[in-house]
């Protein structure tokens, strides 16, 4: 089977990480394929921010629980050591899509490298509030963003369980 075609059918969200940090050659590999990412007439309209930091990551985990309405303790990022966080330019109509299709190349690139992800959600209430807000202007990061999502990124701690049987009718030919 083809390798690309190979890892869309394989790839899985990991929900445990071990605490390893991820090689500065993936990380970046990772990034650059989510850079490659389609979007909406070339405008490029998503900003990934890789955090690596365990205190801004540990951080950004509390408010995310916080969001989610998970108990004290909860990991919403399940232990993962990288959070790569998508925001995406809300002046550009597509960004919703653009930011979210950067979102399947982080995961799909992590999943050809053997690097672990899953797509965490209330990026965007983070970034409506000041505790997001505050993060982007200490990166120096202007404009209107909204948040996609975070790819938590890091090396599974158990194998990959087998995918879901599809759903029948999930294509329709038209001839």
């Amino acid at each position: 089977m083809n390798e690309t075609l190979k890892v869309l059918e394989t790839r899985r969200s990991c929900r445990s990480f071990k605490p390893d940090m991820i090689k500065k050659e993936e990380l970046d590999a990772i990034l650059r394929a989510g850079t490659y990412s389609a979007t909406g007439m070339g405008k490029q309209s998503p900003v990934i921010i890789a955090v690596t930091n365990k205190e801004l990551r540990d951080a950004i985990s509390e408010e995310n629980r916080k969001i989610g309405g998970w108990p004290e303790g909860f990991d919403p990022f399940y232990g993962a050591p990288v959070i790569l966080i998508v925001l995406a330019d809300k002046a550009v109509r597509t960004h919703i899509y653009d930011g979210s299709l950067v979102m399947g190349n982080l995961m799909n690139a992590a999943e050809s490298l053997g690097v672990g992800s899953i797509w965490i959600h209330r990026a965007k209430e983070e970034f409506e509030s000041e505790f997001g807000k505050e993060i982007l202007k200490k990166l120096g990061i202007e404009g209107d963003f909204e948040g996609i999502g975070h790819c938590a990124l890091g090396y599974a701690a158990a194998p990959a369980k087998d995918p879901a049987p599809r759903k029948e009718n999930y294509v329709y030919y038209v001839d």
